[in-house]
């Protein structure tokens, strides 16, 4: 169903209204001209006063009346866009955050950013002109003609051939413009990622002293820019010139005809006066047809890049069932099984990212998955969070295939410390309460000094009230142990700490671990320190996205030559930085 449907179900009744409005304030605008001539005629003309006074009491009259239903009019459809706005964004926003995250790779975050503001924008603009000018200006231009034709037949062989003329010219500008607003929108596309990578990676592009290179690369998405919204506009520089000529090319051919026909006694000067202004008025109409078409142009364009995003499917689209609790243990079944996992990301050309994973895990038990940089760690994490699903193989909880359970639901019972910490703007409380909302100070606290940060919260005049912005003004360690104690106020059946540690020194590392041991969970360690793996219960080795190894350090060291060379290379490193 078209998404517009609903929000029509839900504004109809003031649209109406506002067309109501609108169809008052333009009668009141075609009878103006009609008894401006009556006033002229049969007042001004004749010398009657009285008659002066009556027909211009009565302009006045019927100004007042449109002016108030345009002011009606204006506030309605000011309220109706604003409304629809902001219910539109929040819908997308919804539907964005539905999306799994191979849809949102697909679409690209700079381009979304720009269809959740300037995409509903341009829609916002267009509703909010459709019920100011677009659907007073038709009105205004067919009422001209019939008025104009109530007063002399003689003016219509001038006004339609330049109405006809002038439709033409504006269908033409929309058949043009179209392909170049969407243009348009895609080189705002890349305008907004271009500067959202920059702000993105700012420090390294400082460090690698690469500023010159992110100056050309943006000024090559600016012009870029440039030259789409020139052609874009190029359309209306060059069609609205013409259609003021077309028309005062009609109002001249009146005047210059007029002139004859008052001298035949066809027609009388208020008449005359009345159609320039009805001719004024039709070419006034028309520009604010064509102004309201090419916004509807720019509102096409984005109403399919919006409606693109309302198609896509929702994590759960798939999902089988609709069950809301974790899936009891039977007694036989292990906490979390793997069965020949593989996984392609979508549109990859080369290799699968991971093939062949098997493994099982009891409920309390802690993995270890360490390997070379590329060889699949993240990935599998990513699986184990559903923000893909498997291209083969099943992964299953207490024996229930994961496809089985709703997203949203497993994701109650897991937490994730991402690789590089992400903080949010407030305080450090709300960061660490951002895993739960319903945390008490008591829980908190607890939460903190498990991930050794308690320490350092301390040492803030505020404590868990000093405030920091998105980029945290933290160290690289601070941010490490916040994103930890985020994690384990959760209390989450599973936690997968995805190589988080590798700020911390070997001391503070071997405390947080000591801290985990005590909570009731899963627990899995993507690292590539071999002391942080030599810990676990199980050890998983990655190699090509392939299972070089499963078991206990003391089975791999017998037994994987991969998990061997890891070992070797490292415990010197390690002993001489114990020293």
């Amino acid at each position: 169903m078209n998404f517009l449907t609903k929000y029509w179900h839900r504004y109809w009744l003031p649209f109406l209204l506002a067309v109501l409005f609108v169809g008052t304030e333009a009668a009141a605008d075609l009878l103006q001209p009609k008894l401006m001539s009556l006033l002229v005629d049969r007042g001004a003309l004749t010398g009657s006063l009285p008659t002066v006074w009556k027909y211009g009491l009565m302009m006045l009259g019927v100004a007042v009346v449109g002016m108030g239903s345009a002011l009606i009019r204006n506030y309605i459809s000011f309220s109706v866009a604003k409304g629809f706005a902001a219910d539109l964004r929040l819908d997308l926003f919804r539907k964005i955050q539905s999306l799994s995250c191979s849809e949102i790779d697909r679409f690209e975050a700079g381009s979304l950013i720009v269809r959740e503001t300037n995409d509903i924008t341009q829609l916002e603009n267009f509703v909010g002109d459709l019920m100011r000018m677009a659907i007073k200006s038709p009105v205004i231009c067919i009422g001209s003609i019939v008025m104009a034709a109530t007063l002399s037949f003689h003016t219509l062989p001038i006004i339609v051939p330049v109405v006809i003329l002038v439709i033409g010219v504006i269908v033409a500008s929309m058949v043009i413009a179209y392909p170049r607003f969407n243009a348009l929108q895609t080189a705002l596309d890349r305008m907004n990622t271009t500067v959202r990578e920059y702000l993105v990676g700012i420090r390294l592009v400082k460090a690698f002293r690469r500023l010159k290179d992110e100056e050309k690369r943006f000024d090559g998405v600016n012009t870029n820019l440039t030259r789409e919204t020139i052609a874009s506009n190029r359309v209306l520089l060059v069609f609205t010139p013409f259609l003021a000529l077309v028309v005062n090319l009609g109002i001249a051919a009146i005047l210059w005809f007029g002139a004859a026909w008052v001298d035949y006694g066809d027609m009388e000067v208020g008449q005359i006066m009345a159609f320039v202004t009805y001719m004024t008025s039709i070419f006034s109409s028309l520009t604010m047809i064509s102004n309201a078409l090419n916004g509807f142009v720019r509102a096409k364009a984005s109403y399919h890049r919006i409606a693109a995003v309302f198609r896509a499917e929702p994590e759960d689209a798939t999902s089988a069932g609709s069950r809301r609790d974790m899936p009891e243990s039977d007694g036989r079944s292990d906490f979390l099984s793997l069965e020949n996992v593989g996984f392609r990301y979508q549109g990859s050309t080369g290799e699968s990212a991971l093939c062949g994973i098997s493994f099982s895990l009891k409920r309390g038990e802690r993995l270890g998955i360490i390997g070379p940089t590329g060889s699949g760690k993240t990935t599998l994490a990513a699986l184990l969070l559903r923000f893909y699903e498997p291209s083969e193989g099943t992964i299953r909880i207490n024996g229930t295939p994961l496809p089985e359970l709703q997203t949203q639901d497993w994701r109650r019972y897991v937490a994730l410390v991402p690789q590089t910490p992400v903080l949010f703007s407030g305080t450090l409380r709300d960061n660490i309460a951002w895993g739960r909302e319903d945390a008490d100070e008591g829980e908190i606290l607890h939460a903190a000094e498990d991930a050794q940060a308690l320490e350092f919260i301390r040492a803030f005049p505020e404590g868990l009230d000093h405030a920091i912005g998105q980029s945290g003004g933290l160290s690289g360690g601070q941010k490490q142990r916040l994103s930890i104690a985020r994690a384990l106020v959760r209390r989450p059946e599973l936690l997968v700490l995805d190589d988080c540690t590798s700020a911390l020194d070997l001391v503070t590392e071997a405390a947080v671990r000591e801290a985990l041991a005590e909570y009731a969970m899963t627990t899995i360690y993507i690292t590539q320190r071999i002391s942080t793996a030599k810990a676990c219960d199980r050890i998983l080795v990655l190699e090509n996205g392939a299972m070089a190894g499963f078991g206990t350090h003391e089975e791999l060291m017998e037994c994987c030559p991969l998990y061997q060379d890891i070992y070797r290379s490292q415990i010197g490193g390690e002993s001489h930085g114990a020293e």
